[in-house]
């Protein structure tokens, strides 16, 4: 900026800077807000009045950063298959072995689930409500997670069918996002501590077994 002093320059820098700061860091606190209240109310009864008032923004300013509900729940949903995509993505590529790209795809997820039991629980009662090109790229996203767990199964598991191991994982990511959720709607808050050794030694356990199971022989 010609004739612009250098300390009002940098001084214009950091204002934009801390501001854009500031717009972001409300922006996470308004998902945080809707993840609580959609889980605790479900979505069709959570209105952005009530999202403004739990994360401390008046309703009006609410569309400053999201053009109406549905948007906060796409990006709270979307936001978190991205994460997953990308943590997933980042286990395997510093695994050294594939044994240990299992073993660190498992606490990677223990530790999403232990943390994130709302989003879970948004996930699984109100994915109807996202709009359709949302619901496909929320579908997609979680495919493509999925598959990086049958890949790393599948060198483990030789000649093993990918639809057995797709199965597999399924199961342990049932095991592993309803344990959390399940012990608080009976009152009480899993302490992670606690939790996270015992699902990852049995999430472990579970994509790993080896024998096939013959229900003839519990009859």
């Amino acid at each position: 900026m010609v004739g612009t002093p250098p300390a009002e320059v940098d001084g214009t820098r950091a204002a934009t800077t801390q501001r854009s700061q500031a717009k972001e860091e409300r922006r996470l606190a308004l998902l945080s807000a809707a993840a609580s209240l959609f889980a605790e109310n479900g979505f069709s009864r959570v209105s952005l009045e009530d999202l403004g008032a739990a994360a401390g923004v008046s309703g009006p300013a609410v569309y400053r950063h999201f053009p109406g509900k549905q948007a906060v729940l796409a990006e709270l949903l979307l936001s978190v298959s991205r994460n997953l995509v990308s943590g997933g993505q980042k286990v395997i590529a510093e695994a050294d072995d594939r044994s240990s790209a299992l073993r660190g795809l498992i606490a990677f997820h223990v530790d999403f689930a232990l943390k994130n039991p709302e989003v879970i629980r948004v996930q699984d009662r109100d994915f109807g409500s996202l709009g359709e090109s949302d619901q496909a790229e929320v579908r997609s996203l979680q495919r493509s997670y999925v598959e990086m767990w049958v890949k790393v199964l599948g060198q483990l598991h030789a000649g093993v069918d990918t639809a057995d191991l797709r199965v597999r994982a399924h199961a342990a990511f049932g095991l592993i996002n309803s344990t959390p959720h399940s012990v608080r709607q009976h009152g009480r808050k899993i302490a992670a501590r606690t939790a996270r050794p015992i699902l990852e030694q049995m999430a472990f356990a579970a994509l790993m077994a080896g024998e096939r199971y013959d229900p003839r022989l519990s009859t």
